[in-house]
């Protein structure tokens, strides 16, 4: 099947492909660009396995690292170079940073809440 036309939304909105010669719509969704912000400067900053200090570290960036944010949840409140906040970035599967030590841009959500 070939697209006679594609209307693009917006990042993660749908977009609508019709085929030629027909006015039935196939409705696919648009692919969301992953955007990646730089850790605190000079920060060794541990990734933990929930959103917060009580969870286990799973592992340590190293200093100079930029990081995905997925989704962002509340969890416990952390003071970092970036102010004090109780956001945390969701990395990878199963991986949390505090957004206190990600400069965002922001002092709240950058991203959709996680589920």
């Amino acid at each position: 099947m070939s697209v006679d036309r594609i209307e693009a939304t917006g990042p993660a909105e749908r977009a609508e492909e019709v085929a030629p010669g027909s006015e039935e719509a196939v409705t696919t969704t648009a692919a969301t660009a992953v955007r990646y912000y730089p850790v605190a400067p000079g920060v060794r900053l541990n990734v933990r396995s929930g959103p917060g200090t009580q969870y286990n570290v799973v592992r340590i960036l190293a200093e100079g690292a930029r990081v995905p944010i997925y989704c962002q949840t509340p969890g416990t409140t952390v003071t970092g170079p970036y102010g004090t906040s109780n956001i945390w970035d969701n990395v990878s599967n199963g991986e949390y940073v505090a957004d206190a030590y990600v400069y965002t841009g922001h002092d709240g959500y950058v991203a959709s809440r996680c589920l």
